[in-house]
């Protein structure tokens, strides 16, 4: 394993922490104590993922640094924060996060987080058997990776890129919660359904004419979600 990772906390005992655990399963590591040097390393340096904690200290909270870091890399980004509200996830996805690990966590937690993660990035590619899909406004080209609303195209992460893919692959059926979590995210996260929801909520404020009524990605209460329009063909 010769993955390299990125800790960046302006607490040395975590940072310790952190380091100890990851390098004892095989990663490299480096770490940067505030929001300037994690920039400048993910620039210099290259790492193949950043375990970014939100609260940091000179001005640039994680929050500025994922922004920034989404203008020239898209490296998998993994938030440490204190909670993990709802709102802290949106907040979070809008800048560009992957993912979020709760403080205090586990060994076992965190491998297996930076493990699904690294894994989302480097799953090979699906069979495509369909050009893409139609369905309204949108626009998915599976072959490409490009979402299009009314002839524009939509910037997406390659983690949202999957549910929505995930989604339309499965025009007008539903699909579950932790069918979704399973594909999308991995076999771990297939409890995690208010991690699902927070994600469905960003991708809606990008796809949908209107968020809080969607007419897209539309909510099956107690089961899942199902990608819908009347007029969905496949080409």
């Amino acid at each position: 394993m010769d993955e390299k990772i990125l800790v960046v906390d302006d607490e040395p005992r975590l940072v310790r922490l952190a380091s100890e655990i990851l390098k004892a399963v095989g990663y490299q590591v480096i770490a940067a104590a505030n929001g300037e040097s994690a920039l400048e390393m993910v620039a210099l340096e290259q790492p193949d993922l950043v375990l970014l904690d939100i609260v940091l200290p000179h001005g640039l909270d994680g929050y500025e640094v994922c922004r920034r870091i989404r203008e020239f890399s898209d490296v998998p980004v993994i938030m440490l924060t204190a909670k993990a509200q709802e709102a802290d996830l949106v907040r979070g996805f809008e800048v560009g996060a992957d993912d979020y690990v709760t403080k205090p966590f586990s060994a076992k937690e965190l491998v297996m987080r930076v493990k699904a993660v690294l894994r989302r990035y480097q799953r090979p590619d699906e069979v495509v058997t369909t050009a893409g899909l139609t369905c309204g406004d949108l626009e998915i080209n599976y072959a490409r990776h490009l979402v299009k609303k009314k002839g524009k195209n939509v910037s997406l992460t390659p983690t949202e890129y999957k549910l929505l893919h995930q989604l339309a692959l499965n025009a007008n059926r539903v699909v579950s919660h932790e069918d979704l979590l399973t594909n999308v995210w991995g076999s771990e996260y297939r409890n995690d359904i208010d991690y699902l929801r927070a994600y469905i909520r960003y991708l809606r404020r990008k796809l949908e004419p209107d968020p809080d009524n969607p007419q897209y990605i539309v909510t099956i209460s107690g089961v899942g979600y199902m990608l819908t329009s009347p007029d969905s063909t496949a080409s």
